[in-house]
């Protein structure tokens, strides 16, 4: 039975060793020291190819990686924010995104095979079986009616039935072994680990501004609709840019988004409301004249109120 106990040895041994390799990855990984760049690394940004959250360097990454650290002073943990991403911007937005389809399947078919395999083992191999198979066929040899009876079992472990046995289960395991790791194979060609981008990046940049505008951080959700723009130069997305740009107080630049848009579309509602607003905010002479354009242009506008009560109280005061 020595090699029985060699073997056990070196089975702990191993596991052992991996533990320890464990350990010393988890210590030194310095995701673990910051939990932002932990929660980032799980993220995939949309605005580049095959790149983290955490390793990208663009304005769009930059933004998701303050939202992370925004939730985690909230006291959401990881598994919060994943959710939270998954649910604005899809499942791809996660870089290691949960099994599914053919995948599954071809990973839960090894795993199943594997449970029977040790069950089998059990059965077969454990002490207590071959014993009572050898008292078993010993009482047949001893007991004078049963002296012309064929045994049904090994005399003793040692006997070529219980060999053959052990031999087969090694051959089977060997194939067992080779089926799990073709299955792998296989499993990483049908969906292979390197997921495409999202499907609408800018889509996902848009939702994160409007995000950060809900949060009242308006410079950072400029920045991304200026991001958006440069995939997508769209009058819509200048005009949500515009009301960015006026509520993070640089007037002038949404005064000069808002004109950009009324060169194309000079009765756009949005478009003179977001103009007339910045020109009351630096106390220009034209906002009385644009504001009431836009009234004009549509009186049923959900701020209509709102600029009529503005024109009622004059100019905007000094000072502001």
């Amino acid at each position: 039975m020595r090699w029985r106990r060699a073997l056990v040895a070196l089975v702990l041994g191993t596991l052992a060793a991996a533990a320890g390799v464990a350990l010393a990855r988890f210590a030194g990984d310095p995701g673990r020291a910051d939990p932002v760049r932990a929660v980032s690394a799980g993220l995939r940004c949309p605005a580049c190819q095959g790149e983290s959250v955490a390793d990208s360097r663009s304005p769009v990454a930059a933004a998701m990686r303050q939202v992370v650290a925004d939730q985690l002073a909230q006291g959401r943990d990881e598994a919060e924010i994943r959710r939270w991403f998954v649910q604005r911007y899809g499942a791809d937005v996660l870089t290691d995104p949960p099994a599914r389809g053919a995948r599954l399947l071809l990973w839960g078919v090894p795993v199943l095979a594997l449970l029977a395999g040790g069950y089998a083992a059990v059965r077969t191999l454990r002490p207590g079986a071959v014993r009572t198979r050898a008292v078993r066929s010993g009482a047949a040899r001893t007991d004078p009616a049963r002296s012309c009876a064929v045994p049904t079992g090994p005399a003793a472990p040692g006997t070529p039935d219980v060999r053959g046995r052990r031999r087969a289960y090694r051959v089977a395991s060997v194939g067992l072994v080779a089926l799990v790791a073709s299955v792998a194979i296989v499993a990483d060609r049908l969906d292979p680990p390197a997921r495409p981008a999202p499907a609408d990046p800018v889509a996902v940049v848009l939702q994160l501004a409007h995000d950060l505008e809900t949060q009242d951080r308006y410079d950072a959700a400029a920045q991304m609709y200026q991001e958006a723009l440069r995939d997508r130069p769209d009058d819509g997305v200048r005009l949500r840019l515009a009301f960015a740009l006026l509520r993070a107080g640089d007037g002038a630049a949404a005064q000069e988004t808002a004109r950009d848009v009324l060169t194309r579309e000079p009765d756009s509602p949005d478009g003179l409301l977001v103009l007339g607003l910045a020109q009351r905010n630096s106390r220009s002479v034209e906002a009385g004249d644009t504001l009431r354009r836009f009234l004009a242009v549509a009186p049923a506008h959900p701020a209509a109120a709102e600029v009529r009560r503005l024109l009622a109280t004059g100019p905007e005061p000094a000072g502001r």
